[in-house]
């Protein structure tokens, strides 16, 4: 599923416009990156947990030439799913 599907998807099931429930996407993306560049967590119980960790720098190597490529260190977004969340999409 895509974005425009998602969209349409929610505005039917919340009896909304399509804009608006494209707008209400946007704006719950904004916000979750938002925190998380600020270093903390959004935790939707039932659903799941979107967090960071933290990469360190290291050295990687160009898997074409073999050539080593220094990384810097990084923040990478990461999703925790809650228990319930997977229980319910391994039972349907």
């Amino acid at each position: 599923m895509n974005k425009i599907k998602l969209v349409a998807a929610m505005a039917e099931s919340a009896n909304l416009t399509k804009a608006e429930a494209g707008a209400a996407l946007d704006a719950f993306l904004d916000h979750v990156t938002a925190v998380l560049q600020n270093g903390e967590e959004v935790r939707l119980v039932g659903f799941g947990t979107f967090l960071t960790a933290h990469r360190e720098a290291g050295v990687a190597r160009n898997p074409r030439t073999g050539e080593e490529i220094k990384t810097k260190a990084s923040l990478t977004p990461k999703f925790k799913p809650a228990a319930a969340f997977r229980a319910a999409v391994n039972d349907g």
